[in-house]
């Protein structure tokens, strides 16, 4: 079995997987339900990598490194194993006393693939659960770290900024305890191992939706990590965004995300990246099965381009050219802003909490489907400034609450930079995409927000730990307009940690 992470630069869901591990019991594998069935009684072999293909590296972001240090990454077959569990085995057992300390921003070792973590010979069986362990960034006495530290003093996990100062990246108990990637973040299913064969698995760490900045100033590791079973011939998907005009490529920031259904049936992105200056994009390497792409782009003039949708795109595509629309007459993007609270009880709660912002796209019949729109960016051009989209936030001051927030309550605000149009759908076959063009009128959104308890790796906090709004602060229904910024409908966590 071969082990990879790969990078998803995201989501979603955010969320950041940190952890891949393939365990394998002697001959016994345990289903999702808890059953166990016989797999054989050889061992399989693992081999494990990671990549990531970021979108907050220069011209579209400020990180020009993220150094994580891996020193172990293990499996368990039980999916409700928890951190002292008997049975998480080991799948790259070199990296005990060499651990690995590596760039996700750094370019591919290969095609697809950012670094080589190890291999294992393991049992066969059905792999429910895989962890990640980093280390610390201070270490005890005699624990095994890399021979050349990238982070200088600042740990062993750190970012690298524009103007390149080092910041250690505040980790999680989770780090050390293991970041899991439970079944449902498990791209295909469970992994299986089968006696005497070889399989690969890939570990995409998306680092762009895994770093919280704080309000002090500190960087904060907040894994959103997905994993599959990938083979060693897939080719990923690709292709070229293009102006549907021009057919040339765009000048500016365009965002491209895979995307799957969660369980609620909306699309969450499993991984994003920046097309090049030449339009070109491709994901890989990818477990088997189908994607959906959803791309967006604001150009150096700050034009926005409508989100298109490329619908139940299989592993191994190559969608050549990828038309956006530009939003004719449009001055920029439309903003969405809106405040977040959480509350415990009768006290004040501090929560991470990540937001997307989602549109509806038509399905065949009656059906529709919501896609998640990559964020963007406003450049700054003129008299007009720069505006950056916060997916990612810290609920932990009481201070510059909004007028009407909950007694007690911690209060952060957010911004997300999206288009004023709808989305332009392709649907793929074997003949091609097909597109229907963007519905004109109002652009409706939904603005989704999930909690989760800081420094705690992913863990989801509150009640509910989800809370999607389509309407605004005044309580009509949530709509972009080009170059506006639309207030939001306040959301309210409580039954916080």
């Amino acid at each position: 079995m071969r082990i990879l992470i790969s990078r998803w630069a995201h989501r979603n869901t955010g969320v950041l997987l940190a952890g891949f591990a393939l365990l394998v019991s002697a001959a016994i594998g345990v289903s999702c339900g808890g059953s166990t069935k016989v797999m054989g009684t050889l061992p399989g072999t693992v081999v494990v990598s990671i990549s990531d293909p970021p979108s907050c590296m220069p011209p579209n972001g400020t990180f020009t490194h993220v150094f994580v240090t891996v020193r172990s990454v293990q499996a368990h077959i039980d999916p409700n194993a928890g951190d002292d569990s008997p049975g998480w085995q080991e799948l790259a057992p070199q990296l005990a006393n060499q651990p690995m300390q590596i760039d996700l921003f750094s370019p591919p070792q290969t095609t697809c693939v950012l670094a080589q973590l190890g291999s294992a010979s393991l049992p066969a069986g059905s792999y429910q659960q895989i962890r990640l362990l980093l280390v610390s960034n201070n270490p005890a006495a005699g624990d095994a770290t890399p021979p050349n530290n990238a982070c200088a003093g600042n740990g062993f996990n750190c970012v690298v900024l524009t103007d390149k100062s080092i910041h250690e990246l505040l980790l999680s108990s989770q780090a050390n305890t293991g970041l899991k990637i439970p079944p449902g973040q498990i791209v295909g299913g469970p992994l299986q191992v089968m006696a005497g064969q070889s399989v690969d698995l890939n570990i995409d760490f998306n680092a762009c939706a895994s770093i919280v900045h704080e309000g002090n100033g500190a960087y904060r590791l907040k894994p959103t990590l997905t994993a599959g079973q990938v083979s060693a011939n897939n080719s990923g998907i690709g292709g070229q965004v293009v102006d549907s005009l021009t057919k040339a490529p765009i000048a500016g920031n365009v965002l491209v995300a895979i995307e799957q259904p969660d369980n609620t049936g909306a699309d969450r992105i499993l991984m994003q990246t920046a097309a090049d200056a030449n339009g070109n994009f491709r994901f890989c390497p990818l477990p088997t099965g189908t994607f959906d792409i959803v791309i967006d782009a604001v150009s150096t003039t700050n034009v926005p381009y409508n989100a298109t949708a490329v619908l139940n795109v299989p592993n191994g595509t190559n969608l050549n050219t990828i038309p956006l629309i530009a939003e004719t007459g449009a001055a920029a993007p439309a903003v969405l802003q809106g405040f977040v609270t959480a509350t415990k009880g009768a006290s004040t709660a501090t929560a991470d909490v990540t937001l997307a912002a989602l549109q509806t796209v038509a399905l065949s019949g009656s059906a529709s489907r919501q896609i998640t729109v990559p964020l963007e960016s406003i450049n700054a051009v003129g008299a007009t400034p720069a505006v950056d989209s916060t997916g990612t936030i810290s609920v932990e001051s009481s201070t510059n609450c909004p007028v009407g927030a909950p007694v007690n309550s911690n209060c952060a605000q957010y911004t997300l930079v999206v288009p004023a149009s709808n989305p332009n759908v392709g649907i793929f076959s074997s003949s091609g995409v097909s597109y229907t063009g963007p519905a004109t009128g109002d652009v409706p959104f939904t603005v989704d927000a999930q909690a989760f308890v800081p420094m705690s790796g992913g863990t989801k906090d509150c009640v509910p730990s989800e809370i999607p709004t389509s309407k605004d602060d005044g309580g009509l229904a949530l709509k972009a307009i080009a170059a506006t910024t639309t207030k939001v409908a306040r959301i309210d966590f409580s039954g916080c940690s």
